[in-house]
């Protein structure tokens, strides 16, 4: 029993020696080498990675969007012009900001690719909008059809409209509600809508047939230095208006410094047609000070309007009259109302063609357009004396091209389209800085 008992005390003192040699090891290597601590953090980082990994699966995403379905922010509308979506063609300016870009060229294919916005990078101004529009919201409300737009007249206050098939004003006789223009082409009868209504206007159609067509095909394609666009509209006889049948292509191409856009029509009919082709984009003075805004105008003649607003049949010489925006450096706008058709356009030596500048003095860029085929043959600019936007529209004819007050020799400017002939009308509009040489013409 003795021996027993003897053992059994050993044995304890054994067990208690272990006991506290494990609790030393515990502190030693465990409490004090921080190994607990590395083993918390292991167990915390594991947790934030499984997160992070539900969450990529989109576990986690899944979960908030079913607790809170009720609060799910509903797509903006998609905004369209006559149906369609706006075509925004765009590029990123050059690295170091020291000169003028464009930036984004926003053309409306349902609306006859009308350009409603053309923004451009100015060094120390950042990005500024270069035409006279509002935002696409605000612009389709004006665009809808619908009232003082039936006939496409909001397309010809914002943005800059393509007019076909004829650019400008068209005369005629009012009919008698006054919603028409009727006139004649080689003993033919064509009646057309009256776009903007009112006696000022003196039964005169504005700005052609393709205002608020839609286009048919239009395709996109990234360039190096931007993008470009081609639209075809297969307009036939623009609703019955016009003799024969059209297609008209437009093609459009965005760079660092060059906006250039071409218009082909093409007779697609079994008969002659008259055609004509502009442009009409409402320019913006950026800065809003008109008085030191500039304006270059290629040489030539004036077309003489009378007091009901339609060409008497004369032009005028403009050298030292008001007329005369020549000077190489142009000359300020001021004060003065500007609205007049200038023909016989000259070019310089070292131009491409009859060029039209619009200097922004305050601003530091200036804007330069360039007529680059021989058909176009008119250019008018329209400014009021109070406000800070110009109008600058490079087209084929004349003013009221089929009227009696021209001389039966005048060459009014309305391209003859026998079937499958076609005619080409094509611009550049150039950005620059005031500080430097303007860009290189080619």
């Amino acid at each position: 029993m003795e021996e027993t008992r003897i053992s059994r005390l050993y044995a304890a003192m054994v067990a208690g020696r272990l006991a506290a040699l494990r609790n030393s090891v515990w502190r030693n290597t465990l409490m004090r080498s921080g190994l607990l601590t590395a083993a918390g953090l292991a167990l915390v980082l594991g947790g934030v990675i499984f997160a992070a990994r539900e969450r990529g699966r989109g576990d986690l995403t899944k979960l908030k969007a079913q607790l809170g379905a009720n609060a799910t922010v509903p797509p903006p509308a998609v905004i369209q012009f006559g149906g369609q979506e706006a075509l925004v063609l765009q590029r990123s300016p050059m690295a170091g900001g020291m000169v003028p870009e464009f930036v984004t060229a926003t053309f409306l294919p349902g609306r006859g690719m009308n350009l409603l916005q053309l923004r451009a990078f100015l060094p120390q101004k950042g990005e500024v909008d270069l035409l006279a529009s509002p935002r696409l919201e605000d612009a389709a409300k004006l665009m809808n059809g619908a009232a003082l737009d039936e006939n496409g007249a909001g397309s010809l206050g914002l943005g800059g409209a393509l007019e076909l098939p004829w650019g400008s004003r068209l005369g005629g006789v009012a009919s008698a509600d006054g919603k028409n223009v009727m006139t004649t082409w080689q003993g033919r009868g064509l009646s057309v809508p009256v776009t903007v209504s009112g006696a000022a206007n003196g039964g005169m159609a504005m700005g052609g047939l393709l205002l608020t067509r839609g286009a048919d095909t239009v395709e996109t394609n990234v360039m190096p230095d931007g993008d470009s666009t081609k639209a075809v509209f297969e307009a036939g006889s623009f609703g019955g208006r016009w003799l024969a049948k059209t297609e008209v292509t437009m093609t459009a191409l965005l760079s660092s410094h060059i906006l250039e856009i071409k218009v082909v029509a093409k007779n697609t009919g079994t008969e002659a047609e008259p055609v004509g082709v502009g442009w009409s984009p409402r320019f913006a003075i950026v800065s809003g000070d008109r008085s030191h805004a500039r304006l270059k105008l290629p040489s030539g003649e004036r077309v003489e309007v009378g007091a009901d607003g339609r060409p008497t049949g004369k032009l005028l010489a403009v050298t030292d009259t008001g007329y005369d925006y020549t000077s190489r450096g142009g000359v300020a706008l001021g004060d003065k109302a500007m609205d007049a058709s200038f023909v016989h356009l000259k070019q310089s030596l070292l131009d491409n063609g009859p060029v039209v500048e619009l200097r922004d003095q305050s601003s530091g860029y200036g804007l330069r357009l360039t007529a680059l085929t021989a058909a176009i043959k008119c250019i008018s600019v329209h400014s009021p004396a109070d406000g800070s936007v110009v109008t600058i529209n490079p087209r084929f004819n004349y003013d009221d091209p089929f009227g009696r007050e021209w001389a039966k020799e005048q060459d009014t400017g309305m391209m003859v389209l026998q079937p499958g002939e076609s005619a080409q009308w094509k611009v550049r509009l150039e950005i620059f800085s005031l500080d430097n040489v303007p860009v290189t013409h080619f």
